[in-house]
C-alpha cells in the first residue's frame, strides 16, 4: 500500500511538463505575494531606516540590536560570537538562548551596514511574509494541488493573523519560510517520494537554517511534524512499517547534517556559559483563548470596534493574539475535513490542524467561566518535557494556520473535481465559497511610528571618550527589561562596544530561564533609572550597596542622557566629579576606581 496519493503519482516526464507549464503561473502568484506583503508594510517602506511597526516597540529595538551585532561581526570578518558581553557586561548573554535571528542578521549584514538595522528589519519582515506564503505554495504544488488552490492555501499561511501579528515585533516567528519546507522534506522521506540521502541532506540543511533563524519555531515545526506523521501512519500503518529502514536512514542523515552544522552552537547553548536548566512545568499565560479563534483584531479589514477593543485589552499584547481564523473559515475547514475525510491529502493535514489548535490552548488554563480539564489538553503532556516545556503554546498557531491552508487547498481541488461534467459556473462555486471564507483574514497595513531618535551628543560623547575596544560603559538610563532605549541607540550607532544592562533571556541564580536576569548590581541600576526618570525615592540606598554595585560593574566610562542640573546629573557629578564631556543633553565621565565613592553618594 502506497503512502503517496494516486493524484500525486506522475511519471517523471509528465511531472517535468507540468512543472514547466505551471512555472509562469507560480511566479505570478509569488509576485502577487510580494506585492501584498509590500502593501501590508508600505508605511514602513515610507522610511525603512527610521520607521517601525506599532505594537511591540521593545522587541523591535531588541531585534535591531541583534542585527547590528551580527553586522558588526561580519564587518570584522567573522561570524557573531554566541556568548557576548556587548550586552549585560560584565556577565554577558548567551545568544543561543535568545531570539538572536543569527542567519538573517548575517545575510542582511550589508543592508545593516549601509542603511541601518531598521532597514534590514523592514526587508526581513516583508520577505518573511511573502516567503512564508511562497514556501507553502511550493509544497502544496509538489503534493498535487492546483496553482489556484495552492495560491489560496499559501496566502492563508503567510498572511495569517498568526504570522502578521507576530510581525509586530517577533521577527523570528514572522519569518516562517522554512517550516513548510522542513515538513515537505520529512514527508518525502516518510512516503518514499524522494531519495533518503538527498531528502535527508536537504532536511538537515533546512533544520540548521531554521535553528539559526528561530529555535522556537523549529521546535513548533517538530511538534507539527510529529502530529502529521502520526496521522499519516495511522492512516497507512502497513506502508509506514514497510519503509522503516529507509525512513531511519533518511532521518539519520538529516540529524548528522544538522549536528555537523549546529553541533557546537548547541553545545554552547546547553553546556556552555550562561546555559539554562529546564523550567518547572506549570500553566503558561501564553495560550489561545476560545474567543481568539473568532474575534478579529483591529489589524484586519473586517472587524468591529468591540472585537478590536477585546484584542487590544489582551494583556500579552497583539504580538501574542495569534489564534484568529474566523467563523466562516472554521466552518468550511470542519465541513471539508468531514466531507473529504477519505482523501489522505485532506485527512492528514486536518488531523494535524485540530491537534495543533488544541495544543495552543495550553496545558491547563481557565478563560473566563470556561475551565479546561488538564488531562484532556494535549499540551499538558508536553509541558514537562525538556525543551518543549519552554514553548509558548499560542505560537503553535503559525503551524496550525499552515495546516489549515493545506486543508483548504486540497479540499478545494476535490470539490472542483467532484462534478467534472458540470457547467463551468457550478465548478466555480467552491472557489467562490473558499475565497469568501478567507476574506475575514484580509489584513490592514501595519501602523508605523518613528523609531526612538539617538540623543544629540551621543556619538560625540564616545568620540571624545576614546575608549579602548570592548571597554564596558554604564549608560543611563540602564536597560532594564522592557525599556531598551540604550539598545536602540547602540544598534543605530554601533557604540558602545560593551554596555552594562540589557533586555534578554538568561539564567537566574537557580539556572532557570527568566527575562532580564537580576544581577548583583540591580539595586544601583534601579536607583539610577529612578533618578533619570525623576521618580527617585526620598532616600537613596545605602552607600555600601551603590559602591558594591559599581565595583561589580567596573565601567570604563559613564554616559548619561541627562543635563548637568538634573537630579541625576548632580548626583553623578558628586560621585565622579566634573564630566569629561557634556553636550546636547548627554554627559560623559571617564572612570578610574568606581568602587571608591566619595561621601556625595549618600546624599
Amino acid at each position: 500500500m502506497s503512502l503517496v496519493p494516486s493524484a500525486v503519482k506522475t511519471s517523471p516526464a509528465a511531472e517535468r511538463r507540468s512543472r514547466h507549464a505551471g512555472a509562469g503561473a507560480q511566479w505570478l502568484v509569488v509576485g502577487c505575494y510580494l506585492l501584498a506583503a509590500f502593501a501590508v508594510t508600505w508605511r514602513l517602506w515610507a522610511g525603512p531606516a527610521s520607521r517601525a511597526q506599532v505594537g511591540d516597540p521593545a522587541d523591535v529595538d531588541l531585534f535591531a540590536w541583534f542585527l547590528r551585532y551580527d553586522a558588526a561581526a561580519v564587518a570584522h570578518g567573522h561570524l557573531p560570537a554566541l556568548v557576548t558581553t556587548a550586552m549585560n557586561a560584565p556577565r554577558g548573554v548567551n545568544l543561543m538562548w535568545n531570539t538572536a535571528f543569527l542567519l538573517p542578521g548575517v545575510v542582511l549584514a550589508p543592508v545593516t551596514l549601509l542603511a541601518g538595522p531598521q532597514a534590514s528589519l523592514t526587508v526581513a519582515l516583508t520577505l518573511g511574509i511573502a516567503g512564508s506564503a511562497a514556501a507553502l505554495l511550493r509544497v502544496l504544488l509538489r503534493w498535487g494541488a492546483s496553482v489556484g488552490a495552492a495560491a489560496l492555501g499559501g496566502a492563508v499561511y503567510g498572511f495569517s493573523p498568526a504570522v502578521l501579528d507576530s510581525g509586530t515585533g517577533h521577527y523570528h516567528l514572522a519569518f516562517a519560510v522554512a517550516p513548510p519546507l522542513i515538513i515537505d522534506a520529512l514527508l518525502a522521506i516518510v512516503t518514499g517520494r524522494g531519495s533518503p540521502v538527498r531528502a535527508g541532506v536537504w532536511l538537515g540543511l533546512l533544520t540548521a537554517a531554521q535553528l539559526f533563524t528561530g529555535e522556537e519555531l523549529l521546535a513548533d515545526t517538530a511538534v507539527a511534524a510529529v502530529a502529521l506523521v502520526a496521522a499519516l501512519s495511522a492512516s497507512r500503518p502497513r506502508a509506514v512499517g514497510g519503509r522503516a529502514a529507509s525512513v531511519a536512514s533518511g532521518i539519520g542523515i538529516s540529524v548528522a547534517v544538522t549536528l555537523l552544522i549546529c553541533g557546537y552552537p548547541l553545545w554552547v547553548q546547553f553546556f556552555g556559559p550562561l546555559s539554562e536548566h529546564n523550567p518547572l512545568p506549570g500553566a503558561t499565560p501564553f495560550t489561545n483563548r476560545p474567543s481568539f479563534f473568532v474575534d478579529p483584531s483591529g489589524g484586519l479589514l473586517l472587524h468591529t470596534p468591540a472585537s478590536a477593543a477585546a484584542a487590544n485589552a489582551y494583556g500579552r499584547g497583539i504580538a501574542e493574539y495569534l489564534g484568529y481564523l474566523g467563523w466562516p473559515l472554521l466552518a468550511l475547514l470542519v465541513a471539508a475535513a468531514a466531507g473529504f475525510r477519505r482523501d489522505l491529502r485532506v485527512r492528514v493535514p486536518a488531523v494535524t490542524w485540530v491537534t495543533l489548535e488544541l495544543l495552543t490552548l495550553g496545558g491547563g488554563t481557565m478563560h473566563g467561566r470556561l475551565r479546561f480539564v488538564e488531562l484532556l489538553l494535549p499540551f499538558h503532556w508536553l509541558q514537562g518535557l525538556p525543551v518543549l516545556s519552554q514553548l509558548l503554546p499560542d505560537r503553535l498557531s503559525i503551524l496550525a494556520d499552515g495546516a489549515a491552508g493545506a486543508v483548504l487547498a486540497f479540499s478545494l481541488d476535490r470539490a472542483r473535481s467532484a462534478a467534472p461534467r458540470a457547467p463551468e459556473w457550478r465548478r466555480v462555486i467552491p472557489a467562490v465559497v473558499a475565497a469568501a471564507a478567507v476574506m475575514p483574514l484580509i489584513p490592514l497595513p501595519y501602523q508605523a511610528a518613528p523609531v526612538p531618535p539617538v540623543p544629540a551628543g551621543w556619538q560625540a560623547a564616545f568620540t571624545r571618550l576614546r575608549l579602548a575596544p570592548g571597554a564596558r560603559v554604564l549608560v543611563i538610563p540602564i536597560t532594564l527589561q522592557r525599556c531598551p532605549l540604550p539598545l536602540r541607540w547602540q544598534a543605530d550607532t554601533g557604540v558602545p562596544d560593551s554596555m552594562i544592562g540589557g533586555y534578554f533571556i538568561g539564567p537566574n541564580q537557580a539556572g532557570q530561564q527568566v527575562i532580564y536576569v537580576p544581577s548583583p548590581a540591580t539595586t544601583a541600576a534601579r536607583y539610577l533609572d529612578e533618578l533619570w526618570s525623576g521618580q527617585a525615592p526620598a532616600a537613596p540606598p545605602p552607600r555600601g550597596l551603590i559602591r558594591g554595585d559599581l565595583a561589580y560593574w567596573r565601567p570604563a566610562a559613564v554616559v548619561a542622557v541627562t543635563g548637568p542640573n538634573s537630579r541625576l546629573g548632580r548626583w553623578l557629578t558628586g560621585v565622579f566629579g566634573r564630566p569629561a564631556f557634556g553636550s546636547g543633553g548627554v554627559l560623559a565621565w571617564r572612570t578610574h576606581r568606581p568602587d571608591r565613592l566619595p561621601a556625595a553618594t549618600s546624599r
